[in-house]
């Protein structure tokens, strides 16, 4: 661990290379995974590794504003979270619940919109007040938009959209013939956000989790061993540094 002044030295160094080095993705996409492995690490139940890394999102939060990054979408709660103990669940929530009353004022100073995605009917009425009251809080925030992806699936969101679309089609509103990737992609919950370019995903484990699985077709994608506990704005900007020096091809050959 660098000392203080060390750390915050190199981040400002990074900084500068990322902002001398081209364009910064315009959508960063991030799985944090890892906090039940810091925790066991420690000796800790696994809400220690949550609480622990609540940092790491202010960190991230801050480091992609600073940077220019317009919007910044947090795998925060998978429909597939919803199995695990009750405790665990409970504790998510109330944890996801003071985090937003403790940011919201310091979001707001920067400029920080919040979106939410996800099946929102299957949150606490709490949590979904709690989300409401945030998003009505920091709503005019220009700068960047935070999305946090709650009881989300990337299947689920698919399935709702071609429900909708489907819909349409048996009401005429829609011919089958007009379906194309663009009219898809309009019924998604990110139908007005722009496709992420970067994604992110902590602690090694090289897959994406049912997470932005239409969004994500052309993102590049960085593994980093870290911990989400862990990574702070040092292991973001290195990841971006990283995503400058790569040649995006969209499938196409150059």
């Amino acid at each position: 661990m660098l000392p203080e002044t060390d750390r915050l030295e190199l981040e400002d160094h990074l900084q500068r290379e990322i902002l001398a080095g081209g364009p910064v993705p315009g959508h960063v996409a991030v799985i944090m995974d890892g906090n039940g492995r810091w925790a066991r690490k420690r000796g800790r139940l696994r809400v220690f590794g949550h609480l622990a890394g609540r940092h790491s999102v202010r960190q991230v939060v801050q480091g992609c504003r600073q940077l220019g990054v317009k919007y910044l979408t947090l795998y925060t709660f998978s429909v597939e979270n919803w199995h695990r103990p009750p405790t665990e669940v409970s504790a998510l929530m109330r944890l996801l619940q003071r985090t937003l009353r403790e940011q919201r004022d310091e979001m707001k100073e920067n400029g920080i919109s919040l979106r939410v995605i996800g099946q929102q009917e299957d949150l606490p009425a709490s949590v979904r007040r709690t989300l409401d009251e945030t998003s009505e809080f920091l709503a005019g925030g220009t700068d960047m938009t935070l999305i946090l992806a709650i009881s989300y699936s990337g299947r689920s969101e698919l399935a709702h959209a071609f429900r909708t679309l489907a819909r349409d089609v048996k009401s005429g509103v829609v011919d089958p013939e007009m379906i194309d990737e663009d009219l898809i992609a309009s019924r998604l919950y990110t139908a007005d956000i722009p496709d992420p370019d970067f994604l992110i995903r902590t602690s090694g484990e090289v897959r994406i989790s049912n997470f932005l699985l239409w969004q994500a077709a052309y993102a590049e994608i960085w593994v980093t061993d870290v911990l989400w506990p862990d990574f702070r704005k040092e292991h973001l900007y290195r990841a971006i540094r990283g995503y400058q020096q790569r040649e995006r091809r969209f499938g196409r050959v150059r």
